[in-house]
Protein backbone atom coordinates (compact mmCIF):
# COMPACT_ATOMS: atom_id res chain seq x y z
CA UNK A 1 0.00 0.00 0.00
CA UNK A 2 1.65 3.51 -0.81
CA UNK A 3 1.33 6.23 1.21
CA UNK A 4 -1.10 8.61 0.82
CA UNK A 5 1.87 11.53 0.84
CA UNK A 6 3.10 9.25 -1.49
CA UNK A 7 0.47 9.41 -4.29
CA UNK A 8 0.19 13.38 -3.61
CA UNK A 9 3.60 14.08 -4.37
CA UNK A 10 3.60 11.77 -7.42
CA UNK A 11 0.49 13.60 -8.75
CA UNK A 12 1.89 16.78 -8.20
CA UNK A 13 4.83 16.29 -9.73
CA UNK A 14 2.36 14.79 -12.88
CA UNK A 15 0.98 17.76 -13.03
CA UNK A 16 3.88 19.99 -13.50
CA UNK A 17 5.65 18.10 -15.25
CA UNK A 18 2.86 17.09 -17.92
CA UNK A 19 2.20 21.36 -18.13
CA UNK A 20 6.08 21.40 -19.15
CA UNK A 21 5.85 18.60 -21.84
CA UNK A 22 2.72 20.17 -23.53
CA UNK A 23 4.18 23.69 -23.34
CA UNK A 24 7.57 23.32 -24.51
CA UNK A 25 9.91 20.46 -23.85
CA UNK A 26 7.91 17.41 -25.30
CA UNK A 27 8.22 19.02 -28.68
CA UNK A 28 12.06 19.50 -28.34
CA UNK A 29 12.39 16.23 -27.21
CA UNK A 30 11.31 14.69 -30.38
CA UNK A 31 13.48 16.58 -32.48
CA UNK A 32 16.55 16.18 -31.17
CA UNK A 33 16.88 12.73 -30.09
CA UNK A 34 17.21 10.06 -33.25
CA UNK A 35 16.01 6.60 -34.27
CA UNK A 36 18.03 4.21 -34.41
CA UNK A 37 18.23 3.93 -37.97
CA UNK A 38 16.03 4.89 -41.15
CA UNK A 39 12.54 3.33 -42.85
CA UNK A 40 12.53 3.47 -46.63
CA UNK A 41 8.59 5.02 -47.27
CA UNK A 42 8.65 4.90 -50.79
CA UNK A 43 10.15 5.64 -54.64
CA UNK A 44 9.25 9.11 -56.04
CA UNK A 45 10.10 11.15 -58.82
CA UNK A 46 13.59 13.52 -58.67
CA UNK A 47 13.19 16.85 -57.36
CA UNK A 48 15.07 19.98 -58.10
CA UNK A 49 17.42 19.62 -54.64
CA UNK A 50 17.25 16.14 -54.07
CA UNK A 51 20.26 14.17 -53.15
CA UNK A 52 21.80 13.11 -56.29
CA UNK A 53 22.78 9.97 -54.04
CA UNK A 54 19.04 8.85 -53.55
CA UNK A 55 18.44 8.14 -56.84
CA UNK A 56 17.08 4.44 -57.07
CA UNK A 57 18.79 3.42 -60.51
CA UNK A 58 17.04 0.36 -61.10
CA UNK A 59 13.12 2.45 -61.23
CA UNK A 60 15.47 5.13 -63.08
CA UNK A 61 16.33 2.48 -65.55
CA UNK A 62 12.66 1.71 -65.85
CA UNK A 63 11.24 4.83 -66.56
CA UNK A 64 13.63 6.67 -68.48
CA UNK A 65 13.75 9.48 -65.89
CA UNK A 66 14.93 10.07 -62.24
CA UNK A 67 13.19 8.41 -59.26
CA UNK A 68 14.75 8.42 -55.64
CA UNK A 69 14.44 6.51 -52.66
CA UNK A 70 12.58 8.00 -50.06
CA UNK A 71 13.49 7.50 -46.13
CA UNK A 72 12.16 8.12 -42.86
CA UNK A 73 13.49 8.18 -39.43
CA UNK A 74 12.54 5.22 -37.40
CA UNK A 75 11.19 6.81 -34.20
CA UNK A 76 11.20 4.30 -31.79
CA UNK A 77 13.51 4.89 -29.06
CA UNK A 78 14.15 3.42 -25.42
CA UNK A 79 15.02 5.81 -22.74
CA UNK A 80 16.49 4.33 -19.93
CA UNK A 81 17.01 6.61 -16.61
CA UNK A 82 20.24 5.73 -14.80
CA UNK A 83 19.46 7.29 -11.36
CA UNK A 84 21.69 7.85 -8.11
CA UNK A 85 20.07 6.61 -4.65
CA UNK A 86 22.80 7.21 -2.85
CA UNK A 87 22.87 8.97 0.90
CA UNK A 88 23.53 12.34 -0.46
CA UNK A 89 20.57 12.25 -2.57
CA UNK A 90 18.48 13.30 0.50
CA UNK A 91 19.92 16.74 1.23
CA UNK A 92 18.49 19.46 0.08
CA UNK A 93 18.49 23.28 1.12
CA UNK A 94 15.37 24.67 -0.52
CA UNK A 95 12.24 22.93 -0.69
CA UNK A 96 13.34 19.84 -2.33
CA UNK A 97 15.74 16.99 -1.80
CA UNK A 98 18.17 16.26 -4.69
CA UNK A 99 16.80 12.90 -5.32
CA UNK A 100 12.69 14.33 -5.49
CA UNK A 101 14.70 16.66 -8.28
CA UNK A 102 15.77 13.86 -9.88
CA UNK A 103 12.55 12.44 -9.45
CA UNK A 104 10.69 15.37 -10.93
CA UNK A 105 13.24 16.04 -13.88
CA UNK A 106 12.86 11.96 -14.59
CA UNK A 107 9.23 12.61 -14.64
CA UNK A 108 9.32 15.56 -17.40
CA UNK A 109 11.95 13.38 -19.89
CA UNK A 110 10.07 10.17 -19.31
CA UNK A 111 6.48 11.58 -20.35
CA UNK A 112 7.93 13.31 -23.08
CA UNK A 113 9.27 9.59 -23.93
CA UNK A 114 5.96 8.13 -24.22
CA UNK A 115 4.43 11.11 -26.23
CA UNK A 116 6.92 10.10 -28.61
CA UNK A 117 5.71 6.50 -28.23
CA UNK A 118 9.46 5.20 -26.68
CA UNK A 119 9.80 2.85 -24.35
CA UNK A 120 11.14 4.15 -20.49
CA UNK A 121 13.03 2.12 -18.52
CA UNK A 122 14.55 2.78 -14.94
CA UNK A 123 18.22 1.89 -13.30
CA UNK A 124 18.63 2.62 -9.87
CA UNK A 125 22.20 2.19 -8.12
CA UNK A 126 24.10 2.94 -5.45
CA UNK A 127 27.45 0.80 -4.69
CA UNK A 128 25.58 -1.69 -7.01
CA UNK A 129 22.66 -1.60 -8.97
CA UNK A 130 20.21 -1.67 -6.85
CA UNK A 131 17.09 -1.66 -8.84
CA UNK A 132 16.01 -2.53 -12.53
CA UNK A 133 12.45 -2.22 -14.34
CA UNK A 134 12.82 -2.81 -17.59
CA UNK A 135 11.51 -0.90 -20.75
CA UNK A 136 7.69 -0.53 -21.29
CA UNK A 137 5.13 2.15 -22.55
CA UNK A 138 1.92 3.90 -21.13
CA UNK A 139 1.21 6.62 -18.28
CA UNK A 140 1.16 3.80 -16.06
CA UNK A 141 4.52 2.45 -16.30
CA UNK A 142 5.99 5.90 -16.06
CA UNK A 143 3.94 6.84 -12.99
CA UNK A 144 5.32 3.98 -11.48
CA UNK A 145 9.37 4.70 -12.31
CA UNK A 146 8.64 8.22 -10.12
CA UNK A 147 7.45 5.78 -7.75
CA UNK A 148 10.21 4.01 -7.50
CA UNK A 149 12.68 6.85 -7.57
CA UNK A 150 10.97 8.16 -4.90
CA UNK A 151 10.22 5.64 -2.54
CA UNK A 152 12.21 2.63 -3.20
CA UNK A 153 14.84 2.16 0.09
CA UNK A 154 18.21 1.10 -0.92
CA UNK A 155 20.43 -1.12 0.67
CA UNK A 156 23.65 0.62 0.38
CA UNK A 157 24.49 4.24 1.04
CA UNK A 158 27.84 4.78 -1.67
CA UNK A 159 27.97 5.62 -5.06
CA UNK A 160 29.68 3.12 -7.82
CA UNK A 161 28.65 4.48 -11.00
CA UNK A 162 30.74 1.86 -12.82
CA UNK A 163 28.12 -0.82 -11.92
CA UNK A 164 25.57 0.97 -13.08
CA UNK A 165 26.80 1.98 -16.84
CA UNK A 166 28.21 -1.92 -16.78
CA UNK A 167 24.79 -3.45 -15.95
CA UNK A 168 23.04 -0.89 -18.67
CA UNK A 169 25.91 -2.30 -21.17
CA UNK A 170 24.60 -5.64 -19.99
CA UNK A 171 20.30 -4.86 -20.43
CA UNK A 172 20.45 -2.79 -23.26
CA UNK A 173 21.79 -4.41 -26.27
CA UNK A 174 20.20 -2.19 -28.94
CA UNK A 175 21.28 1.60 -28.66
CA UNK A 176 19.33 4.11 -26.45
CA UNK A 177 18.82 7.25 -24.97
CA UNK A 178 20.64 7.21 -21.46
CA UNK A 179 20.23 9.54 -18.87
CA UNK A 180 22.20 9.47 -15.51
CA UNK A 181 20.86 11.72 -12.85
CA UNK A 182 23.37 11.98 -10.27
CA UNK A 183 25.24 14.83 -8.04
CA UNK A 184 28.15 13.12 -9.72
CA UNK A 185 30.62 13.64 -6.57
CA UNK A 186 31.84 11.38 -4.60
CA UNK A 187 32.16 11.89 -0.81
CA UNK A 188 35.60 12.07 0.95
CA UNK A 189 33.09 13.82 3.49
CA UNK A 190 29.53 14.32 2.91
CA UNK A 191 26.68 15.52 5.39
CA UNK A 192 23.24 13.65 6.90
CA UNK A 193 20.58 15.71 7.28
CA UNK A 194 17.99 18.20 5.56
CA UNK A 195 19.96 21.70 6.50
CA UNK A 196 23.49 20.02 5.96
CA UNK A 197 26.06 20.69 2.72
CA UNK A 198 28.48 17.96 1.16
CA UNK A 199 32.02 18.75 2.31
CA UNK A 200 35.58 17.86 1.30
CA UNK A 201 33.91 15.77 -2.00
CA UNK A 202 35.68 15.10 -5.32
CA UNK A 203 34.65 14.22 -8.77
CA UNK A 204 33.02 10.75 -9.06
CA UNK A 205 33.25 10.80 -12.86
CA UNK A 206 37.33 10.58 -12.33
CA UNK A 207 36.92 7.01 -11.56
CA UNK A 208 34.11 6.34 -14.29
CA UNK A 209 35.97 7.96 -17.47
CA UNK A 210 36.65 5.00 -19.66
CA UNK A 211 32.93 3.06 -18.59
CA UNK A 212 31.69 6.82 -19.55
CA UNK A 213 33.47 6.55 -22.86
CA UNK A 214 32.53 3.23 -23.93
CA UNK A 215 29.10 3.91 -22.55
CA UNK A 216 28.66 6.67 -24.88
CA UNK A 217 30.08 4.67 -27.62
CA UNK A 218 27.28 2.14 -27.47
CA UNK A 219 24.04 4.24 -26.35
CA UNK A 220 23.82 8.44 -26.34
CA UNK A 221 24.67 9.09 -23.01
CA UNK A 222 23.27 12.56 -21.68
CA UNK A 223 24.57 13.45 -18.11
CA UNK A 224 22.27 15.78 -15.52
CA UNK A 225 24.05 16.25 -12.63
CA UNK A 226 21.76 17.70 -9.11
CA UNK A 227 23.69 20.03 -7.21
CA UNK A 228 22.44 21.96 -4.03
CA UNK A 229 23.90 25.47 -3.44
CA UNK A 230 25.50 24.81 -0.46
CA UNK A 231 27.62 21.98 -1.87
CA UNK A 232 29.29 24.51 -3.73
CA UNK A 233 28.75 27.27 -1.12
CA UNK A 234 29.28 26.76 2.84
CA UNK A 235 26.67 28.96 4.63
CA UNK A 236 27.96 30.99 7.36
CA UNK A 237 26.51 28.67 10.24
CA UNK A 238 28.63 28.70 13.03
CA UNK A 239 30.38 25.50 14.51
CA UNK A 240 28.70 22.84 13.39
CA UNK A 241 28.89 18.92 13.78
CA UNK A 242 27.91 17.21 10.46
CA UNK A 243 27.98 13.07 9.64
CA UNK A 244 28.59 11.62 6.24
CA UNK A 245 25.42 10.56 4.54
CA UNK A 246 27.47 7.66 2.85
CA UNK A 247 30.39 6.63 4.97
CA UNK A 248 28.83 7.50 8.23
CA UNK A 249 32.50 9.87 9.37
CA UNK A 250 31.83 12.83 11.30
CA UNK A 251 33.60 16.32 10.81
CA UNK A 252 33.47 19.84 12.79
CA UNK A 253 33.76 22.53 11.41
CA UNK A 254 33.62 26.20 11.90
CA UNK A 255 31.32 27.67 9.03
CA UNK A 256 32.20 31.22 10.22
CA UNK A 257 35.69 31.00 9.49
CA UNK A 258 36.04 32.78 5.88
CA UNK A 259 39.09 31.43 4.81
CA UNK A 260 37.27 27.71 5.35
CA UNK A 261 34.82 29.17 3.25
CA UNK A 262 36.61 30.29 0.71
CA UNK A 263 38.66 26.98 0.53
CA UNK A 264 35.70 24.79 0.68
CA UNK A 265 34.26 26.97 -2.72
CA UNK A 266 37.67 26.51 -4.04
CA UNK A 267 37.57 23.05 -4.02
CA UNK A 268 34.07 22.45 -4.94
CA UNK A 269 35.07 24.63 -7.94
CA UNK A 270 38.02 22.12 -9.05
CA UNK A 271 35.75 19.41 -8.60
CA UNK A 272 33.04 20.73 -10.68
CA UNK A 273 35.67 21.71 -13.32
CA UNK A 274 37.01 18.70 -13.39
CA UNK A 275 34.01 16.60 -13.88
CA UNK A 276 33.21 18.92 -16.82
CA UNK A 277 36.36 18.22 -18.67
CA UNK A 278 35.81 14.58 -18.12
CA UNK A 279 32.31 14.68 -19.61
CA UNK A 280 33.75 16.88 -22.59
CA UNK A 281 36.14 14.25 -23.12
CA UNK A 282 34.26 11.49 -23.20
CA UNK A 283 31.75 14.09 -25.35
CA UNK A 284 28.90 13.92 -23.27
CA UNK A 285 25.89 16.05 -22.96
CA UNK A 286 26.03 17.77 -19.27
CA UNK A 287 23.16 19.54 -17.91
CA UNK A 288 23.74 21.41 -14.88
CA UNK A 289 21.03 21.62 -12.31
CA UNK A 290 20.63 23.40 -8.80
CA UNK A 291 17.78 22.39 -6.70
CA UNK A 292 17.49 26.15 -5.44
CA UNK A 293 17.25 27.14 -9.95
CA UNK A 294 14.28 26.12 -11.91
CA UNK A 295 15.27 23.46 -14.18
CA UNK A 296 13.19 24.22 -16.98
CA UNK A 297 15.58 26.87 -18.37
CA UNK A 298 18.68 24.28 -18.23
CA UNK A 299 16.62 21.96 -19.92
CA UNK A 300 15.46 23.45 -22.62
CA UNK A 301 18.92 25.48 -23.41
CA UNK A 302 20.40 21.62 -23.68
CA UNK A 303 17.92 20.70 -26.40
CA UNK A 304 18.32 24.15 -28.34
CA UNK A 305 21.83 23.03 -28.14
CA UNK A 306 21.39 19.58 -29.85
CA UNK A 307 18.91 20.83 -32.11
CA UNK A 308 21.35 23.58 -33.76
CA UNK A 309 24.10 21.35 -33.55
CA UNK A 310 21.80 18.28 -35.35
CA UNK A 311 21.00 21.00 -38.02
CA UNK A 312 24.88 21.85 -38.61
CA UNK A 313 26.22 18.59 -38.11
Amino acid sequence: MIPREILKKIRQIELRTNRLVTETLGGQYHSVFKGQGMNFEEVREYQPGDDVRAIDWNVTARMNHPFVKKFVEERELTLMLVVDLSGSGLFGSGEQSKRELAAEIASVLAFSAIRNNDKVGLILFTEEVEKYVPPRKGRRHVLRVIREILCYEPRMRGTRLNEALQFLSRVTTHRAIAVILSDFLSPNTTTEGPRAPRLLSESLVQNSHVALRQANRRHDVVAIQIIDRYELDLPALGRLILKDAETGEVIEINTNDTRKRQAFAQRQAKAQAETARIFRSANIDAIPVRTDVPYAAALGKFFETREKRRRHG
